[in-house]
């Protein structure tokens, strides 16, 4: 075991603090990693605020990690010392299931994918402890590598944002010339907007706030709907081969279903605090359409993401913070003020732990 320093939450209510805590040395298939951005993500907000229930306090969080390899087990053969490499949602699953045999890990049928902060940590015994701190320790299996090319800040995001708008577009065959919905301009609707666009699609933004038309646009929506017009949405019925909605605050999902051709589907990506309203079946059965859900995306389909957004030059919309003002920007994410993704310098670690 090695020490190193992070930002925790100690309590619900606390704020966030300076927190020293172990690490695992590097093991024969492991590679050490010196954090050099992180990403801020709504679940990690949920996690440290006990908005969720089993938050293990203190709380480390922290899911999008990019940074750069110090150390490799004698086993590695992915990195050496000195290469980007980034960690997402997962450090770890059964690796036997099914879903894990077929790079889906994230859909972990034995013990369940083993999240990178606040869950049981299988090497230690205790808890992990994520992205907000100066180094970790993960599996080789479990870690990406980052395209040289790109802001490396702004990867940070893909990481999880990147990943779970990238999985359902692919999975549900997005290509050129597809007429392609994204419901939200968030995080990850942003993300959604930047990547159908690269895929060639037609891209229609859905959004209540009129005052997002012009960044929808900038960001490679074609069209942009106010979805409180009826009149905007009407003239949208059965058009969408396939609508991602990124909202996850409760609302009718019937209003976009109806936007559904014949065998499209809409694929939900953000859970609600309270239950959307029970969709009209008459609704799927009558045009064949299918409601559906998505959860992050593999290690393997992980980094294809990356790989694409290397190729195209795709990263997150960022506002960059040190990691003293973490709690500044919890308080900003409740009130949705940042286009698109906080991500945290974590040089500012040293100064303030």
């Amino acid at each position: 075991m090695y020490k190193t320093y992070g930002y925790a939450a100690h309590s619900a209510d606390a704020p966030f603090a300076p927190f020293a805590f172990d690490r695992r040395d590097t093991g024969p298939h492991d590679v050490r990693i010196e954090i050099l951005y992180c990403g801020v993500c709504h679940s990690d907000l949920h996690t440290a605020r006990g908005e969720w229930a089993g938050t293990v306090y203190p709380n480390v969080p922290g899911h999008e990690i990019v940074g750069r390899v110090t150390e490799v087990g004698s086993e590695v053969t992915k990195f050496k010392v000195g290469t980007l490499a980034g960690v997402g949602c997962m450090v770890d699953s059964c690796r036997t299931c099914p879903s894990c045999l077929e790079g889906l890990e994230q859909y972990c049928e034995g013990s369940g994918f083993v999240g990178t902060y606040n869950a049981p940590d299988k090497n230690t015994g205790g808890v992990t402890y994520g992205g907000y701190s100066k180094s970790i320790v993960v599996d080789e299996a479990f870690t990406l590598r980052v395209p040289e090319n790109l802001d490396l800040a702004a990867v940070a995001p893909l990481l999880c944002a990147g990943i779970t708008t990238y999985s359902p577009l692919r999975h549900w065959n997005v290509k050129a010339g597809q007429k392609v919905g994204i419901v939200g301009l968030g995080g990850l609707g942003h993300m959604g907007v930047k990547l159908a666009a690269a895929f060639g699609a037609h891209v229609v933004l859905f959004t209540t706030s009129a005052s997002k038309v012009e960044d929808a646009k900038r960001l490679g929506a074609h069209e942009v709907v106010i979805s409180k017009d009826p009149e905007q949405m009407a003239q949208h019925v059965n058009s969408f081969d396939f609508i991602l909605n990124t909202v996850a605050a409760s609302h009718d999902l019937d209003l976009f279903t109806a936007l559904l051709k014949r065998d499209g589907t809409m694929t939900l990506v953000g859970v609600p605090e309270h239950a959307h309203p029970s969709p009209a079946i008459g609704n799927l059965i009558f045009k064949r359409r299918a409601l559906a859900g998505s959860l992050i995306g593999g290690i393997a389909e992980t980094q294809e993401m990356l790989d694409f957004c290397g190729e195209h030059g795709i990263t997150s919309d960022i506002e960059m913070i040190r990691m003293d003002e973490i709690d500044k920007a919890y308080e900003r994410m409740v009130k949705s003020d940042v286009k698109y993704r906080f991500v945290i310098d974590m040089a500012s670690l040293k100064e303030t732990a």
